[in-house]
């Protein structure tokens, strides 16, 4: 397996205040046996800190957050990496990024993709980690027709259930209902298409489902292998290169079951670093394409470029 090529395209636009000065979008890419898997940005979010800490002791936070160079009140920026597979005649899409009206800096797949000449009537399928909005509302163009006019798209049975479901706006807590609204609204555009699978499931050749729930309730993560060669898709089971690495145990704000997600986060770093596996993190740095290595009782994020 060898990263082929990394390449920022550079130019000017409107929304782009968040990102690195003249920094449209980032590109990576990793040949994968005879198929290539690319990371594009869709951007890069603003969050308040207490969406990630919540609760957490600021004088236990502090010194987790000093090694990489921040506070407990820095505001959070973290990167939209979205995992593209080309692979033979088909052009599999991880996510579909946040889409129009989110947040600026955010949105910017569709100009990812045709910097890497690639339109959206290209994509064959498309695979969803879950229905939190910088994944799910980037499906939707700016008339509320499917991006992806060609593609298939995949969901986990657990995921789509949860979100369909119209009680779960009333069940999800008053900071989240809008998120509940704004998923099912996408949902019913594409439900007479969608594709619906369970754990362990090969999705196309090569592609395996696995379940890593906790941070949405049927959260799912896909294995891409060809040959001895494998790559993680991550989605939200790793939210970050700090706090969920080097204190895996830590419940997290921005899960949806805390519990849950601290469990599959210790026992997925700890296969991760083990078996040396590259991953695609979805909010990891560098494009989040790296790898997990094992330091004491914790984890740290090495970017595999």
């Amino acid at each position: 397996m060898t990263v082929t090529r990394r390449r920022f395209v550079q130019g000017l636009g409107a929304g782009m205040a968040l990102l690195p000065a003249g920094r449209v979008w980032a590109e990576t890419r990793v040949s994968l046996g005879g198929a290539e898997v690319l990371s594009l940005s869709d951007g890069q979010m603003r969050l308040p800190p207490s969406f990630l800490y919540g609760d957490l002791d600021p004088a236990m936070l502090a010194p987790v957050l000093a090694k990489h160079g921040m506070t407990p009140d820095d505001p959070l920026t973290p990167a939209i990496n979205i995992t593209l597979l080309r692979d033979a005649d088909r052009i599999v899409l991880f996510d579909a990024g946040a889409g129009p009206g989110f947040q600026d800096g955010t949105g910017l797949l569709p100009d990812a993709l045709a910097a890497a000449g690639i339109s959206p009537e290209d994509i064959t399928h498309v695979v969803f980690t879950h229905c939190h909005p910088d994944h799910l509302w980037g499906v939707l163009d700016d008339f509320d027709d499917p991006l992806f006019a060609n593609a298939k798209h995949l969901m986990g049975r657990q995921e789509w259930d949860y979100w369909f479901d119209p009680a779960t706006v009333d069940t999800i807590g008053e900071d989240r209902a809008s998120m509940a609204v704004g998923a099912r609204r996408r949902m019913e555009i594409l439900a007479d298409g969608i594709t619906l699978f369970d754990d362990g499931a090969e999705l196309l050749p090569g592609i395996a489902a696995r379940a890593t729930f906790g941070h949405s309730p049927g959260h799912m993560s896909f294995e891409i292998a060809r040959g001895t060669d494998r790559i993680m898709i991550l989605g939200d089971a790793v939210t970050n290169a700090h706090v969920s690495f080097s204190e895996p145990s830590w419940e997290i704000a921005s899960d949806q079951d805390p519990v849950t997600a601290a469990r599959v986060r210790q026992q997925l770093l700890q296969q991760l670093a083990s078996e040396q596996l590259l991953v695609v993190g979805y909010h990891l740095p560098d494009g989040g394409m790296g790898y997990v290595e094992a330091t004491g009782g914790g984890y740290r994020f090495v970017p595999g470029i």
